[in-house]
């Protein structure tokens, strides 16, 4: 992990600095695993994030707004009793490990002066924040931990507080180069240098042993036996004594072309050569941040997404066996005059048909070739009544026949909406976007519906771009956006997109009250069109235009489904350079 025994450090060293001495002000739990705390100090409020989340473990001074329950939890109305108002009297890592702690001094409800430890252990799904007295006694933690998790160590209410279990490693800042290279020398086993460095110092991630060895090999799987020893010592040494001695340089590493973090460190990442490049950071907090705040954010809109692509997949399977179903039935249901023909014929011919036959015989009066043909009976049943039979299921199978149009007209519906928010929300980029779908889906009775006690709701705005001719073309994000662009922001005379018969983005081009709007802006809105539908990826895709005042929602219409008429069609290219170049020119 990125967040290594050398980012705590320098992370602790952060602290000291800024909120040492300074007063715990306020205290938040947004999320099961996080804590938020606000520290006044005289040179400003400081905002501690404290996660103990098992996939973005961390802490750093934050400036990003969190979400708060509306009732807290028990964790947090207990740091607020025992902290609130308290003053850091002393910041402490353990060892080189990735454990920090914060001393807080505060008066109880009695007036007595009492300390306070408040613990942050980064360890990927181990993490925790614990709260313990001046005895080490626990009070409470942000995850209880009892045998049945963990049989070496349990964190629970009441229990005294265990360090981490020692390793048998050595700290890298009381290590000298004449030990390291003892320590190499004894090395009988030809091993990789970064493999080394992880097992036998503390705090020492992979991402750091690789650069310690690049910067000293020029590439990052050298082998103990192919280095001098005691140079290598030396460096490893000197590397060692700037980190003690402060020299940080915070760097996020961001790879080429798509600017995705891919790492961050206390030091200026080397190791990725021309792949990616280094950004350096003013302040590990800031580094931190930068990287979790995109990763952390592209990992919840990952697990958003995930959960309702499932559920609209779910949805989309059972109305393919819906339409299966009622297209079975309609089949079926085309032979009913058949069971007309037979009906009438058996009347026709009572005086023939005797009680107790199964069949009879007559010839077919519907036919120019009048033709013999065999009816089946039902022995139990009168002559009559075997004809009143096959009126009953010729009238059966002509009610199925208008059922399964209808239900099937209502499937191809449902269908064609659940593709259009299906491919919402895989091209959904933000939060808001996310939740927009989710109220849609709670609305349409896909999900339960969930009261919203905010007025002011943030609303996402749809994708603005500008032609090459400098008019504006909206495109909307999802069906909500979709019917506000084209039923209430869209003017009658403005022009109205959207792919023929393939889900996708409604797009606007604001004509500014022109009668005739450029056959290049046509084509460019086109492709936006094209681009942000289903057919993202196809070739020649047809994109239906009109003038918005020919564009109308039915009675009772899904979001975002619309009819029109009076429109033309032309055959474009989906292509994301023409979308970023028309975003590029976006006002």
């Amino acid at each position: 992990m990125a967040f290594d025994g050398f980012v705590t450090h320098c992370m602790a060293e952060e602290w000291r600095k800024n909120i040492l001495g300074g007063k715990v002000d306020k205290i938040y739990q947004p999320e099961r695993d996080e804590i938020i705390m606000t520290v006044r100090t005289p040179n400003g409020n400081f905002r501690l994030l404290l996660s103990a989340s098992a996939s973005n473990a961390r802490t750093n001074f934050t400036q990003e707004s969190r979400e708060n329950p509306m009732t807290p939890p028990m964790f947090c109305m207990l740091l607020r009793k025992h902290l609130s108002g308290g003053k850091i009297i002393n910041i402490t890592q353990h060892g080189f490990d990735r454990v920090l702690r914060l001393e807080i001094e505060s008066y109880t409800e009695l007036g007595d002066l009492t300390s306070k430890y408040l613990i942050i252990e980064i360890m990927g799904r181990h993490s925790n924040v614990i709260l313990t007295d001046a005895d080490s006694k626990i009070l409470d933690s942000a995850k209880h931990i009892d045998f049945t998790v963990s049989a070496v160590r349990q964190i629970l209410p009441g229990l005294i507080y265990e360090l981490p279990p020692a390793q048998d490693k050595r700290e890298p800042m009381e290590t000298t180069a004449e030990e390291i290279a003892a320590v190499l020398t004894a090395q009988t086993n030809e091993v990789l240098l970064d493999g080394w460095l992880v097992s036998s110092f503390i705090g020492m991630s992979p991402l750091i042993a690789r650069e310690i060895v690049y910067r000293f090999c020029g590439n990052t799987k050298a082998a103990i036996h192919e280095v001098e020893i005691d140079a290598f010592a030396r460096h490893m040494a000197e590397f060692f004594r700037a980190i003690a001695e402060g020299k940080y340089s915070p760097c996020v590493v961001l790879e080429n072309g798509s600017g995705k973090p891919l790492a961050f460190s206390c030091v200026t990442l080397t190791q990725y050569e021309d792949s990616a490049q280094a950004k350096e950071m003013p302040s590990m907090s800031e580094a931190v941040e930068y990287f979790f705040s995109t990763s952390s954010l592209q990992e919840r809109l990952k697990q958003k997404s995930a959960s309702l692509v499932k559920l609209i997949h779910n949805n989309i399977d059972r109305c393919e066996k819906k339409l299966a179903l009622h297209r079975d039935n309609l089949k079926k249901s085309q032979n009913r005059e058949k069971y007309k023909i037979y009906g009438d014929l058996l009347t026709a011919n009572l005086y023939r048909v005797e009680y107790g036959m199964d069949s009879v015989e007559v010839e077919n009066y519907y036919s120019a070739e009048q033709e013999t043909v065999k009816i089946s009976l039902k022995a139990e049943l009168s002559p009559a009544q075997n004809a009143q039979n096959y009126y009953k299921r010729y009238n059966k199978a002509k009610t199925t026949e208008k059922y399964a149009l209808e239900q099937i007209k209502d499937a191809e519906e449902e269908l064609y909406y659940l593709e259009t928010v299906l491919d919402a929300v895989l091209k959904a980029e933000t939060p808001v976007t996310f939740a927009e779908i989710r109220e849609e889906l709670a609305q349409q009775g896909y999900l339960p519906q969930v009261k919203n006690n905010k007025k002011n709701t943030a609303r996402s705005k749809p994708n603005q771009f500008r032609s090459s001719d400098g008019y504006e073309i909206l495109v909307g994000r999802n069906n909500r956006q979709n019917d506000e662009l084209t039923l209430r922001m869209a003017y009658s005379t403005d022009i109205w997109l959207h792919t023929k018969i393939i889900p996708g983005s409604h797009t606007i081009i604001r004509t500014r009250g022109e009668e005739t709007v450029p056959d290049t802006t046509i084509l460019e809105a086109a492709r936006l069109a094209a681009y942000f539908s289903k057919a993202q990826n196809s070739a020649q895709v047809p994109v239906d235009y009109t003038a918005v005042k020919n564009v109308k929602k039915p009675n009772g219409a899904k979001p975002g489904m619309v009819i029109y008429d009076r429109y033309n069609t032309v055959y474009v290219q989906p292509d994301a350079e023409v979308v970023k170049a028309l975003s590029k020119q976006e006002e």
